[in-house]
């Protein structure tokens, strides 16, 4: 099964129907977006990365609409299973870096190097790029120290975002994939910008990675209460 889902034509066919299936979803949706200062930083020129969980990607993507016009790319890896998910966000308006930031500290995942260089020519160029840093195999949830290593290597200013949504279906990947269903409510809230040092040493890498994969579960938690308290 497998082997079929990764033929070319059938990642082909998929993607289209992810991208007709999410543009619904984005039309349909209703969207809170809870960022102190948002709009002044938003209004700044310079780039940035937005984190969020990888079991939250449909979100993010169909969220994208909140960034009021700054392009956007997505980290995505160079994994099989991703290659429709990388066509289906270049359909969305969300086009794919591909590689993966690895998960330990100067290190770089497959892919890694060429991604990293061209992650950091979109940011310099006033771009934002989207990081799942649990992804792409996980443990679902805990970040992963090699996006924070890239963070710092880069210098630029970093958002957490914790999504939510109603109704949803979770599917039974490692990541728990939950997928909006159309005409649904959509909560983000962010936290940032943070940076961290460009010369951070793996010390201050590991305090980063741990204070701000806390940070993204307690926006997690915030955005789902808010939906709750709304409905």
């Amino acid at each position: 099964m497998k082997r079929f889902l990764r033929l070319a034509p059938v990642q082909a066919a998929l993607a289209v129907a992810l991208w007709a299936y999410l543009s619904l979803v984005g039309a349909t949706m209703r969207w809170r977006v809870e960022a102190p200062g948002y709009e002044d930083e938003l209004a700044k020129p310079e780039g940035g990365m937005v984190f969020f969980w990888h079991g939250r990607i449909a979100l993010g993507v169909v969220a994208r609409r909140a960034m009021r016009g700054r392009e956007m790319r997505a980290m995505i890896s160079l994994s099989p299973d991703g290659e429709f998910i990388a066509k289906a966000a270049a359909m969305l308006g969300v086009p794919a870096i591909r590689g993966s930031a690895a998960r330990r500290a100067g290190h770089l995942g497959k892919g890694g190097a060429k991604a990293f260089v061209e992650a950091l020519a979109f940011i310099a160029a006033g771009g934002g790029v989207f990081v799942t840093p649990d992804g792409p195999r996980g443990p679902a949830e805990v970040m992963q120290a090699g996006p924070v290593a890239m963070a710092a290597r880069s210098g630029t200013r970093v958002y957490l975002t914790g999504l939510a949504a109603r109704p949803v279906i979770r599917l039974r990947s490692w990541d728990r994939t939950r997928l909006p269903l159309p005409f649904g409510r959509g909560v983000a809230v962010v936290d940032g910008p943070l940076r961290t040092p460009q010369h951070a040493d793996r010390q201050t890498i590991e305090r980063v990675r741990t204070d701000w994969e806390a940070r993204l579960k307690a926006l997690d938690a915030r955005a789902e209460a808010l939906l709750a308290a709304a409905a």
